[in-house]
């Protein structure tokens, strides 16, 4: 079997996972970090009357974004909810003689997509942008692949997926650098619950109904076929989940629903594919 063949950066990135290591520095730790906010709770919150309130915040999230000045940094982390900047002061992190947290690991051994936690306290710059004043780092998670992304000449980072195939291939990548993508997903999810929790307050009983069928009915479509192999019989997985609703009500349930996958083997597009949900 060929040896994987890894591009120029994740060379590179898995060197410096080894001088971490050898610098005695975990890049994949155990313990949980304590984050106890998130970036849209201080954006949503903060107010220059209440900055004491924000005087000890933890958040962790992906590096997107490294503004390098010398003995300081800005940076930009994405958490959960949305984004962040950070402000990295050499003197700040490093306040003893020893200065390898910044000059080594921050400067040279971070990459954009590595995942930290930071700790300090909220301040608003000159533009006005709230800004976390870290205190302390911690590298949580080494990424051993570059995100697809592009620096301009100022040192911002942007989002710069186009491909179609690429971000339905990386799925993942495509969540992490466009947060309109995260939110379709999170909107889905909204949807879905509001709908089920419409039906079932006005009586509707939501059932399961099976995936794996003898027969492949309820719509004029091809299936896709598997075997049972302590029945020895071919099962289908199915096309439609009508059938077993309508036996459910004859079995005396008057309103039945069902968040249903289906699946038919046949053609596809970007509006079409072969595994789909239906109520």
């Amino acid at each position: 079997m060929s040896a994987i063949q890894l591009s120029e950066q994740e060379q590179l990135r898995r060197e410096k996972l080894a001088e971490l290591i050898m610098m005695g520095i975990e890049p994949y730790p155990a313990p949980l970090f304590p984050v106890n906010t998130y970036s849209t709770d201080i954006k949503e919150n903060f107010t220059d009357e209440n900055a004491a309130a924000f005087s000890e915040c933890c958040l962790a999230g992906r590096i997107m974004s490294v503004r390098d000045m010398g003995k300081a940094n800005f940076a930009v982390i994405q958490d959960s909810k949305g984004r962040f900047q950070l402000y990295i002061k050499r003197d700040d992190i490093c306040p003893g003689e020893d200065k390898a947290l910044y000059d080594i690991v921050w400067k040279k051994l971070i990459d954009i997509g590595d995942l930290i936690g930071v700790k300090g306290y909220v301040f608003r710059t000159k533009t006005g942008e709230l800004t976390l004043h870290v205190k302390e780092f911690t590298l949580l998670s080494k990424s051993l692949r570059p995100l697809p992304i592009v620096k301009e000449a100022e040192g911002q980072t942007f989002d710069a997926v186009t491909d179609p195939e690429f971000k339905y291939r990386q799925r993942y990548a495509d969540l992490i650098i466009n947060p309109a993508v995260k939110d379709t997903f999170i909107k889905r999810t909204k949807l879905i619950n509001s709908i089920r929790q419409f039906l079932n307050e006005h009586g509707a009983l939501e059932v399961d109904t099976p995936v794996l069928q003898s027969i492949p009915g309820g719509a004029a479509a091809r299936p896709f076929i598997t075997h049972h192999n302590a029945l020895d019989i071919p099962l289908y997985l199915r096309i439609a989940n009508e059938l077993y609703l309508k036996r459910l009500i004859v079995g005396g349930f008057d309103w039945v629903y069902e968040f249903s996958r289906n699946f038919r083997n046949e053609g596809m597009d970007r509006t079409h594919n072969p595994e789909f949900t239906i109520l």
